[in-house]
């Protein structure tokens, strides 16, 4: 396996289905001794993670009863 100039490498794809590892999923490297060892990360919910940037940048200032009006199309 080869290291590229970015640092990258390639995770065979056995072992990414063995761990269940998926794009943009999270990993870790422990170094232990004089190893070093791949790690899934904590799961998130996929949609979790698309919206994870989003949180808390909603600047609206309407109540639930005006935006409810405004999906429903009410006057």
């Amino acid at each position: 396996m080869r290291v590229t100039t970015k640092g990258q490498v390639t995770i065979p794809q056995h072992i990414r289905e063995k761990l269940g590892i998926t794009p943009a999923a999270e990993v870790e490297f422990v170094e232990e001794k004089d190893r070093i060892y791949l790690v899934k990360g904590k799961e998130e919910n996929i949609k979790t993670r698309k919206f994870r940037g989003l949180r808390g940048i909603a600047n609206v200032k309407m109540t639930t009863d005006e935006i409810m009006a405004l999906t429903r199309g009410d006057k």
